[in-house]
Formats: structure tokens, sequence, C-alpha cells
């Protein structure tokens, strides 16, 4: 059925989409929508229950939302930091409480003081502008903070490496770049797999839908060097035949939309790209995509049948993207910072490149500090550096003492503040301690702050995001969530030999890492925090 609904939607492409079909006609919130709804599914020729399940299936398409004004953040950085209270009440001042909403997150990490108002983000305080980002860099010669500068001027790396493509992909093997969302894939591989897939069309897709709460690097390239990002999408698509970029930003993110917009469109305009109003340079055509609210579309495969118009539910692998894509044709689909390391790869050489980090884990790493930090802010650290001189050093400490740091996001890995000296910033030192290093933004929780409190919102973040698709994720969410609601709330103990199981079944039952990643940080909290967790359970661990 998807084959069929996918080859529905492949017919008119990404010019006027079914998925930008069906945001507009459900987006305006009246009661004419169901009517427009109706409409799109018969204009592609897809049934009706494809298209209503599919745009009910985003927050931002929901009823309740659209009646909302205002939204606050909920995400695990505002809610360790203790000032979403503080800022939902400064917000009832002004609003009726049905008219504050919630979304995760709105990548402000690092002033915990963020809400979204008619589309734009807002600072609480001040004039509500955002004061410029603290970056900094542990690199001689950082690869991703530097400005691109003059747009032709940066571009003309690319004709360089026009005609001898293979000997590029050869500089991005010998750089040995690994995915920068969190799974750490050799990046090459999927390049070379789509290069040689025999196919009439391919596509480059860049994952700009960053919802792990704590993590803020994506915004950041995409707001200050979106060419960066564009360039290494562009170079990745002359190297294996593709012809179509697709950035898919979450709707959270709406300075992020409008600056890549506006350097799509600068790019066309420098002649520089096909659709520019002169001859073009590079036959590549860029298409910015707007999310509308669903975190589970961070998930590469969900990201696609989003693209496509589907619902966005994760597929079952294999095939991969790199095979079987956007539209069912080969796609490299890959995360923003990922993509933004291409340039100075290609510039400065591979070799130079891996250098900056270890044999392992080469180049570096964009770190998120959030709001608990003397320096919060973005870093480039080279990979292999110690934790402990990324957080007290490059970070300046904290401002109030911190019992643990989760770092990777909600389905990163809970590292106790006694372990940090025994970590370096790599994806092999976190894997051999039991963590993950993932996005790699760095979320504070405060010694006086109840961990299972944090299991809870872990939990409950679960539940709300899953897509459903697959059991374990779906109801073992739900599930673990009434348990541990029921231990905080009202004293109720939880069998561990029963919560162990569940969270066995979650983590290899699940089909994408949402509920198979949960587990991780769970049992970290089981482990590190046992003392302040006991009360909480009765029984014996399972063995």
């Amino acid at each position: 059925m998807s084959k069929n609904l996918r080859g529905l939607s492949a017919r008119k492409g990404l010019d006027d989409g079914l998925y930008d079909e069906m945001v507009r006609a459900a987006g305006a919130g009246d009661d004419s929508a169901h009517e427009r709804l109706i409409s799109v599914a018969g204009g592609f020729m897809t049934g009706h229950a494809a298209v209503m399940g599919a745009s009910s299936f985003y927050d931002f398409l929901r009823k309740d939302h659209l009646g909302k004004k205002v939204f606050v953040c909920d995400g695990t950085a505002c809610l360790t930091s203790g000032r979403q209270e503080d800022l939902k009440r400064s917000l009832k001042e002004h609003y009726a409480d049905h008219e504050i909403g919630a979304v995760t997150c709105l990548g402000h990490c690092h002033s915990n003081d963020a809400f979204m108002v008619n589309g734009e983000i807002r600072l609480a305080g001040g004039d509500g502008a955002a004061p410029a980002l603290y970056s900094f860099s542990n690199a001689d010669k950082p690869a991703l903070l530097v400005p691109t500068g003059d747009v032709r001027e940066y571009y003309s790396l690319a004709v360089k490496w026009q005609s001898d493509t293979p000997s590029a992909l050869k500089e991005l093997e010998l750089s040995g770049l690994r995915g920068r969302g969190g799974a750490g894939f050799p990046f090459h591989l999927k390049v070379r797999s789509s290069r040689d897939a025999k196919s009439v069309k391919k596509y480059i897709v860049c994952n700009a839908d960053e919802g792990d709460p704590g993590a803020f690097s994506d915004k950041w390239l995409l707001e200050e060097r979106p060419h960066a990002v564009l360039f290494g999408m562009l170079m990745t698509g002359m190297i294996t035949g593709a012809d179509t970029g697709v950035v898919y930003i979450r709707g959270e993110y709406p300075l992020a939309v409008r600056r890549t917009r506006e350097a799509v469109k600068e790019l066309e305009e420098a002649g520089i790209t096909e659709g520019s109003s002169g001859p073009a340079a590079f036959r590549f055509r860029f298409h910015v995509v707007e999310g509308s609210g669903a975190y589970i579309c961070g998930e590469e495969t969900s990201l696609l049948n989003s693209l496509e118009g589907l619902r966005p539910e994760v597929r079952t692998r294999p095939p991969f993207p790199a095979v079987y894509g956007l539209f069912g044709m080969p796609t490299v689909l890959s995360n923003v910072e990922t993509f933004a390391n291409v340039h100075y790869i290609l510039k400065e050489g591979g070799k130079d490149y891996a250098a900056l980090g270890t044999e392992r884990s080469p180049g570096t790493k964009l770190v998120s500090l959030d709001g608990a930090f003397n320096r919060p802010g973005l870093l480039e650290v080279r990979m292999g550096t110690p934790l402990r001189s990324v957080i007290d050093g490059m970070g300046g400490g904290t401002r109030y003492p911190v019992k643990a740091f989760q770092i990777g996001g909600p389905l990163g890995g809970l590292v106790p503040a006694s372990k940090v000296s025994d970590l370096t910033l790599d994806f092999e030192s976190f894997s051999s301690e039991g963590f993950l290093l993932g996005h790699a933004g760095i979320v504070s929780v405060p010694e006086d702050f109840p961990i299972i409190k944090l299991l809870e919102h872990l939990f409950e973040f679960t539940k709300k995001e899953s897509c459903g698709k697959c059991f374990p994720c779906r109801i073992g969410s739900v599930r673990g969530y009434e348990l541990l609601s029921g231990a905080a709330e009202k004293g109720m103990k939880i069998d561990r030999r029963l919560f162990d199981d569940l969270l066995e079944t979650m983590q290899f039952g699940s089909l994408c890492a949402l509920g198979g990643g949960l587990p991780l940080p769970v049992r970290n909290a089981l482990q590190w925090f046992s003392d302040e967790l006991k009360g909480y359970f009765t029984g014996k661990e399972a063995k």
C-alpha cells in the first residue's frame, strides 16, 4: 500500500507536492479544512483516509494547536532549568490559560526563556531579541565556526571537483567523516552506495528536523552558516549524480527556515545553481521544506514518508535510503552538521580533517551547552578531547551544583558528574562506558532535581512523539509513563523485574531509536542513582 501511495505522490514530485498541499489545506484551521483535504486527496488520486491520517499526525495541524496563540518550550533543558513555570506565569499576564500551548523544543536550551508567538521566536525579558550566541573551538583551524564569506568564491571550490568526482569521494573516505546526527555511520558509504545505484533520478536530503531537547547546533548552522550546508549537499549531488536537494527543517525553527530560503535564493540569483536568472553553473535545484511538528521526522525514513505526503511512520529496513529513498529513488540522507563539513574536507583535504580527531572518531563535533553553564552556547570540539575540559574549561563549569549530564538528547546517556573525568568526547569512549555521544547536546540535571521526575519526563516525551507503528514503542512508552508517574505522584511501587522486562522489550522490539534508545538513559539512571531511586521499586533486579 505504501508503495502505491508513494507512486501517486511521486507524480507531482516536490513542486506543490502532496505534503505541501496537505499542510496548506489543514493549516488554515477553519471549518472548511476537512473539505479541502478531501479535495487534495482527489487531486492526487489518493484515498481520503490516507490524507486525513497523515495530516492528523502533525502537532501544528491539529485543531487544539491552531487555537493557541503562544507556545512555551517543554523540552528537557527548560524543564531541568526550573524556568518554565516562571515563564508561564509571565505569559498569563497577557494570555488566557487556553491560549497557551507547548512545543518541544525551540532550540534556545542555552537561555531557557524562549516562546513562540505568531510563528516567531521571542525571549522573555528585555526587547525579546536574542543576544549573540557564545561560540568557541579548541581547533586551531575550525571546520564549522568560520564564516563562509563571499558566495561566489565559496562555491568556486565546487568547480575544482566538478570534473573529478571520484577524487572528491576519495577525500570524503579519507576524512572518515561519520554522520553527526547521532548514529555515527560513515558518510562516504552512503555516498558511494547512492553513486553506484542505477536510477533515472536521485536525491540529496538534509535532515534538519533537529528535535532533541538540548541540541541547537543544526539550528545555528542553518541560521548562521546556511551556505556551508548547501555546499555540502551540492557537492554530494555532483558525486552521486543527483540533481535535486531537499532541506527539511523543523517548524519550531522559523528563523532557520527563512535564512536557508534566503541562501537558496542568493545562489539562484548569483547564477550558481539551476533556477537562476542566468545560465546555471550546476544543474542542481534546492527545495526548503518546513516541518509541521513531529519529533519522529528526525528519523530518516519517517522524514522521507513526510516529504512524500504519507503518514510519517518509520519504514522497515532494508532497503536503506541510499538505494530506496525519496519516492523510491536512491537518496543520500544525512544531517545538517554532516553536510556542513564537506567544504572543509574538500578544501583542506580528508587527511587534514581526520587529524582533527581520533583514528575512529575523526574531525570535530559541535557541542551544545545548556543554560546551566557559565558559558552556555555552541562549541566546536576536537574529537578525543577530555569531557572534563569541555565542561569545566570550554564551558566554564556550571552555575549551580549538577549531579548528571544527559548527553545526546532524550535518548542519550545519563552521565553522572562522577564519570565526567573518565570520558573523552568521541563515539568510542562514550560507548565503552555505557553512554551515547549522539548529537552531543548537553543537558544539566541539578542536584535538587529528582531523577524519578526526569525518567517520567523521558517516557512522557516518547509516548507523545511515538509514530505508533510498532507495539513496543507505542504501548511500552505509555506503560512506562504510567508506572513512573504512579510512583512519583502516588507512591505506587514499581516491580523491578516487570520494569526491566519492559525496557528489554522496547530496546530489542522497537523499529527505530525512539523506543529502542529510551532504555539507555533509564538504565544509566538505575545504575548510577540506585540509592535515590530504590524507594520507588520493589522486588529483585532481573538477571
